[in-house]
């Protein structure tokens, strides 16, 4: 009886930590993606397409760089369990000079190679550019190790500071400067802005300060699980960039442009719910690790939670494609409404069945399996798109949006193996919000909801919120997930 209400009792508590770390990370979500749109919509009426595919260029060289300086880190000190404190401090100063030192070394090494990279990515003469804006590795080197220890705590409220801080940034800083020189510069000089600011707050809020301690002992501990790490990193920035790498080398600037910001803009928006859960789920999933049982029920939770929110999100852009395009980027971007309104409708679906599968199996300490599951993903890939990139570039969209559903059926296979979790049990799980959804899209489709005017369109968009929302209330768990959260934020 004592051990059944202990239980008890630590599930409440966790329950509980898990409730305010999404409360904080929803809240910084939601107030980064209000301001968000507003710095895209005006940076995208200020510049070109030429010149968000220059920044798409230096981001694929930025992120790949990281994945090698954090070396999985990061995961490491969210995941594994320390008997103490002082274990835990001691892993994390090991951790954060191991970083920094593969970071300097690195942007050394960029800086030296800059020409032949940019050339390399399909940015002929932009040397410069690759070499300047890679300032952000060291800097990132600063903040990625101190936020791992809030994520450890499920201490999102601390975040929320930085968060809010880094999406003011291109307002004061972007903006101003494309404003006045209507140059690719503007993009470059608000991320290292952004990254600065990171680095600075966090390293002045943090508990934990870096000290002249290193041991080789512990990095060997740490190396057994962030090689995989490493591994999966780049097994994932192969799935995100690899076909960036096609389209930049095989086609111009301007459509390596189009490509990437339609993927940007819809990635917003639905950040607004997964970046606000993904790094909650990871921390709540790790500390059950050895409880399959809460585990499952963790994971469902969110999984209903989130279908809740994303599903009508993306049927709704991909719904009301040109209203979105025309709201968040200009008409100078109408070549973008198709691939936003697909990249949308597979965001929705992906996110809910294959997104938060590998954040199990990290949790479970078993990042192999997100290996295996982004090389299959790659295998399917790169064929696809080197075969439709040969031909317009709205068929290349299309392939692109739906190959990157062979995730979903990887991501079912692995899962049920690993925690059996069936496809039957995910489909239920989120089938009121599918249901909901249907009635929407075929109440939007029946009136037309896409051709009217602008206006019109919002009003209508407005409808069709009402209508979804109608139909998830006649589900009694739906019903009580929406109030029961409503209450406890």
């Amino acid at each position: 009886r004592k051990i059944s209400d202990r239980i008890e009792c630590m599930r409440e508590e966790l329950n509980k930590k898990v409730v305010r770390a999404t409360k904080w990370s929803s809240l910084t979500e939601i107030a980064a993606k209000l301001v968000s749109p507003i710095s895209t919509m005006v940076l995208a009426r200020l510049l070109a397409p030429d010149a968000f595919g220059i920044l798409v260029t230096a981001t694929m060289v930025i992120s790949f760089a990281e994945i090698f300086t954090d070396a999985g880190f990061q995961k490491y000190l969210i995941q594994h369990k320390f008997d103490t404190r002082d274990d835990l401090y001691k892993s994390t100063t090991v951790a954060f000079w191991s970083n920094l030192i593969m970071s300097l070394v690195i942007w050394a090494v960029i800086i030296i190679f800059s020409g032949q990279i940019a050339e390399l990515v399909g940015s002929e003469g932009h040397g410069d550019v690759i070499a300047v804006s890679c300032f952000c590795i060291p800097l990132a080197a600063f903040s990625s190790i101190q936020m791992a220890l809030y994520k450890r705590d499920l201490d999102f409220k601390t975040l929320f500071l930085v968060r809010i801080i880094g999406v003011l940034i291109p307002l004061v800083v972007t903006i101003p400067l494309a404003y006045f020189t209507r140059s690719y510069w503007s993009l470059i000089i608000g991320m290292i802005a952004l990254n600065l600011s990171n680095a600075i707050i966090l390293t002045v809020k943090s508990k934990w300060k870096p000290k002249w301690f290193y041991s080789f002992k512990l990095l060997k501990e740490m190396f057994s699980f962030t090689v995989w790490s490493m591994i999966e990193a780049i097994s994932i920035w192969l799935t995100s960039y690899i076909d960036i790498f096609i389209v930049g080398t095989m086609l111009n600037e301007h459509y390596l442009g189009i490509y990437r910001t339609s993927m940007t803009t819809v990635g917003q928006i639905m950040g607004l719910v997964t970046a606000a859960t993904t790094p909650v789920l990871f921390s709540s999933l790790s500390k059950l690790q050895d409880n399959d049982a809460e585990l499952k029920r963790m994971f469902f939770s969110f999984q209903k939670l989130v279908g809740i929110l994303v599903i009508p999100l993306g049927v709704g852009i991909f719904l009301f494609q040109d209203l979105v395009t025309k709201i968040l980027l200009g008409s100078q971007w109408y070549e973008a409404a198709h691939f936003i309104g697909l990249w949308g409708l597979t965001s929705a679906v992906t996110i809910v069945l294959s997104h938060y599968c590998s954040e199990l199996y990290r949790a479970k300490g078993k990042p192999k399996l997100s290996v295996l599951v982004q090389v299959l993903h790659i295998l399917c890939l790169v064929p696809a798109i080197l075969w439709a990139v040969r031909f317009d570039f709205r068929f290349l969209c299309d392939v692109r949006a739906l190959v990157r559903l062979t995730l979903i059926v990887i991501n079912l296979f692995v899962l049920y193996h690993v925690v059996r979790i069936s496809f039957a049990s995910m489909l239920k799980n989120i089938l009121p919000a599918l249901i909901a959804s249907a009635a929407m899209a075929g109440f939007a489709l029946l009136t037309n909801a896409d051709s009217y005017t602008m206006s019109w369109q919002i009003i209508m968009c407005i409808v069709c919120m009402i209508v979804y929302a109608s139909i998830l209330m006649l589900f009694r768990k739906e019903r009580n997930i929406i109030f029961n959260l409503k209450s406890k934020l």
